[in-house]
C-alpha cells in the first residue's frame, strides 16, 4: 500500500517543476524554522491524496544538505495509514522558498512557499507547478479564521479556484 502511494505521487510528480505565473517564491526563508511538523489544513484535491484526512509532513535536514519529507495521512473508513517518504533540494537558494521534491526516482515536482507567517513560521502556503496545487500548512491542525481569509484571498488573487479547497479532517 505503501508502493502504491509512491507511485501515485510519483506519477504526479514526473516532469511538473517550474510554478504558476502568478506566484513568486518567498524570500528570505530560514530552513530551520522551517523543519519540524506541519498539518494540513487545505488542500485543492488530487489522486495521491482523495479521501486523506489527518494529513501530517514532517521535514528534516538531510545528510547531503537536501531536505527529508515525510507525508502522512488517514484513511479513516478503512482504518488505515498512508505515508510517502520523500527528498527535497532547493533550486535557486537555501533561502528561496523554491524546492523540488521527488518521492520516487528521478522525477520532481514543485514545492514553492509563497507565503509564511516570518514571525512565528506557524503557518506557509504552498503552490505545486501550476494553479492545481494549493496546500495550507500550519504548526497547528487549525488555524485562526483571519489565517483562512489571508489563505482564501491571496490565493484567489493568485488564479487558485478556491471554491475546490478540500479542508482537512485533523484530529
Amino acid at each position: 500500500m505503501r508502493t502504491t502511494l509512491m507511485i501515485i505521487c510519483a506519477t504526479y510528480l514526473c516532469g511538473c517543476l517550474g510554478m504558476p505565473e502568478s506566484v513568486k517564491p518567498l524570500s528570505g526563508l530560514e530552513l530551520n524554522s522551517y523543519l519540524g511538523k506541519w498539518y494540513e489544513v487545505a488542500r485543492l484535491d488530487h489522486s495521491f491524496e482523495s479521501g486523506l484526512s489527518q494529513v501530517t509532513a514532517e521535514y528534516s535536514v538531510r545528510n547531503d544538505g537536501g531536505v527529508s519529507v515525510l507525508n502522512r495521512g488517514s484513511f479513516e473508513e478503512k482504518k488505515e495509514w498512508k505515508e510517502a517518504e520523500g527528498k527535497a533540494y532547493f533550486v535557486n537558494s537555501p533561502s528561496e522558498g523554491y524546492l523540488k521534491v521527488s518521492f520516487f526516482g528521478p522525477f520532481n515536482g514543485s514545492y514553492v512557499v509563497f507565503e509564511l507567517d516570518r514571525e512565528n513560521y506557524s503557518y506557509a502556503f504552498v503552490s505545486g507547478p501550476n494553479t492545481d496545487y494549493l496546500w495550507l500548512l500550519s504548526r497547528t491542525p487549525s488555524v485562526a479564521p483571519e489565517v483562512l481569509e489571508k489563505f482564501l484571498q491571496i490565493s484567489k488573487e493568485r488564479g487558485f479556484d478556491t471554491n475546490q479547497l478540500i479542508y482537512v479532517q485533523q484530529q
